[in-house]
């Protein structure tokens, strides 16, 4: 059978403060909530916004970042995986499912409550033990600020 691909690309922003818990091995586990917004025109031509709520799961050093950065409001950049769990509820035995999100790598793009000027860096980790860091310095990046373009320019 050939290689499938299970790739997820999600930026937005965090619903509540982070769970976090330890497996019986010691594991730290973060489960969180990333709502995501599309733009429609609706049959007037009207621009609706509708958020998708995502289940997002990160383990041990990603884990711990989530813990120690990560809150209700954070905007995040992630890259990972789906995953569908079973279980059987103890109450009514029925088989329950839930899908979620494996973070494989994390940017954190701004704080909470943080205005658009505070977060034009980004620190990315990633879910080995050992955590990446890219912290961008705003004066390396070009600034198009200048450069006219406006929303009339862009295709889509």
């Amino acid at each position: 059978m050939a290689k499938g691909v299970n790739k997820v690309f999600l930026l937005g922003n965090v619903g509540k403060d982070p769970e976090i818990r330890a497996t019986t091995g010691g594991t730290t586990v973060a489960s969180f909530s990333l709502a995501t917004a599309d733009r429609q025109k609706d049959a007037q031509g009207n621009w609706t916004d509708k958020s998708e709520w995502h289940n997002l799961v990160a383990f041990n050093r990603t884990a711990e970042i989530v813990r120690d950065y990560v809150k209700k409001g954070t905007q995040l950049y992630i890259e990972g995986k789906l995953q569908t769990r079973s279980w059987d509820d103890k109450e009514s035995g029925q088989k329950k499912y839930r899908t979620e999100i494996l973070v494989n790598e994390m940017t954190l793009l701004g704080r909470p409550g943080a205005g658009g000027g505070e977060s034009s860096g980004g620190s990315t980790y990633s879910r080995s033990n050992t955590a990446s860091f890219d912290q961008r310095s705003s004066s390396s990046e070009p600034d198009y600020a200048d450069t006219g373009i406006t929303d009339d320019d862009i295709p889509f």
